[in-house]
């Protein structure tokens, strides 16, 4: 056999292998609201191609051969143990039990908190209302469909809009359906004008027009308890956003903005413990604070902060001008497809409301840039004691794949990514690894986010430690120290 014969019989047998396991991941999800993941990379979803493409993506980060015959028998194996809602990191479940002599056995030890006696069913699910459906909220209801799985969790159940047209609704499916950034939506979305209703891969969203939020029986809708996740950004105080809490079905408001007075700002990874029962109104920071406070907190710990000052090179949003026109910002009226834009950032001085450590320690500001989506944050850091380029990026890498924030930091080692690559990551912020500078207790960090999607599955983890549904994280993560 030639060698060209040869290469393609492998692939094909490699394809075989990652076919198997598009079922098994759909049905752990569908079943069981089990989501899989290979070190933080999701597998939910993935096609054979991109199966076999976050194999090599893991290995590329320093771990050695992931063999997909292993990633398959554990699958097979996840199957039979039949885990309760988790989120399993199938890659290290794999590098465990390489050592152990039966595979299920060791299976049922490293994943006792999700199996109980095996047969634990879907909890009640927690009603979510989208207030507004822009950039944000459209991206939400896309994660709460994908996630609908075994019927437990979060259930979105309607959004709240101002009526735009007379054919509004057909305008929503097709802005829910299409998007020039993050692609065309994972599955089929129809209109039930009726109903005033949007289907989306089955799930029924009620369109519910209203211009002031206290006036909604979301009852009569059969929406009880609901938790109302207000995008719009129009209210940011507790007495605004209050308004909510007046309609009927209504008992959590959560904002997908800074919150102004002394409304609990939450980055998951950081102080989602702090949310208590009595929380009924909380915030869900910005995309920045979510970008870079896991960082920041992950380098204090090892080398201690003294000061540091964050440059933002955001993306430009729907509050800027295409062209020049009239703006109350400053600025902000030159427009932003032809601009970099000056402005300001509270991301800074935001930070220590999740980590009050750190408070007083940091300045910041923004450069807006003619790119729709993925912003750039530079953290130039003094340190406590002085840090090597080398062990820094060593740190935060085993940092992105271990630790109690491998949820919310990435990190990359690659001459050639560029801001499109970070596009519908995960991960609220990805250290780029070549681009650190280090010299003594001077280090400057750069740390990419996608400022739309990464910040919206950051909500979605702080929605669902609000519903009580946040899945146990599999297996159990060990802390990470500076010299590992």
């Amino acid at each position: 056999m030639n060698d060209f014969a040869a290469r393609r019989d492998d692939w094909k047998a490699r394809e075989e292998l990652a076919e198997r396991m598009i079922p098994l991941i759909g049905g752990l999800n569908r079943d069981r609201d089990v989501v899989t993941s290979l070190h933080g990379h999701r597998l939910l979803g993935l096609s054979t191609t991109e199966i076999l493409e976050v194999h090599e993506r893991v290995e590329g980060l320093g771990h050695g051969e992931l063999a997909l015959e292993e990633t398959l028998a554990v699958l097979e194996a996840l199957r039979e143990l039949r885990p309760s809602a988790a989120s399993l990191d199938v890659a290290r479940l794999v590098e465990s039990a390489r050592d152990s002599g039966d595979l299920r056995e060791h299976l049922r030890a490293e994943l006792a908190p999700a199996l109980g006696d095996g047969e634990t069913g879907p909890t009640e699910p927690t009603d979510v209302v989208l207030y507004g459906f822009g950039r944000i909220g459209r991206l939400l209801a896309r994660i709460l469909i994908a996630h609908t799985g075994g019927g437990s969790g979060l259930r979105l159940r309607a959004i709240v809009v101002r009526k735009g047209s007379d054919n509004d609704l057909v305008k929503r499916a097709s802005l829910l359906l299409r998007d020039s950034v993050h692609g065309r939506f994972e599955g089929t979305v129809e209109v039930d004008e009726e109903n005033a209703q949007l289907i989306a891969n089955g799930t029924r969203i009620q369109v519910i027009y209203s211009n002031d939020p206290a006036t909604i029986d979301y009852t009569a809708y059969g929406i009880h308890d609901a938790i109302v996740v207000d995008n719009t950004g129009r209210w940011r105080d507790e007495a605004g956003l209050s308004r909510h809490l007046l309609s009927t079905g209504v008992a959590r408001v959560l904002l997908t903005a800074p919150g102004k007075g002394d409304l609990k700002n939450i980055v998951h990874g950081i102080n989602h413990d702090t949310i208590a029962p009595s929380d009924r109104i909380l915030s869900a920071a910005s995309c920045t604070t979510n970008a870079i406070t896991p960082v920041l907190k992950a380098v204090d710990e090892a080398y201690g902060i003294v000061r540091g000052h964050v440059e933002t090179v955001h993306s430009f949003t729907n509050d800027q001008n295409l062209i020049d026109n009239f703006h109350s910002g400053d600025r902000r009226g030159r427009s932003a497809v032809l601009n970099m834009v000056i402005t300001e950032t509270g991301a800074a001085k935001a930070v220590a409301r999740a980590l009050p450590e750190l408070a007083g320690k940091l300045t910041g500001s923004a450069i807006r840039v003619p790119t729709p989506d993925v912003s750039l944050a530079v953290l130039h850091l003094t340190l406590e004691r002085p840090a090597e380029k080398a062990e820094i990026n060593d740190y935060l890498r085993r940092v992105s794949l271990h630790s109690k924030l491998r949820q919310q930091i990435d990190y990359v080692e690659s001459p050639e990514v560029v801001s499109t690559d970070f596009v519908g990551s995960h991960r609220a912020g990805i250290v780029d690894g070549l681009a650190t500078i280090a010299n003594g207790t001077d280090v400057i960090l750069y740390v990419w986010y996608d400022n739309e999607f990464g910040y919206s599955s950051q909500v979605i983890r702080v929605l669902e430690v609000m519903a009580g549904s946040h899945p146990v994280v599999l297996p159990v993560r060990r802390e990470v120290t500076l010299h590992g």
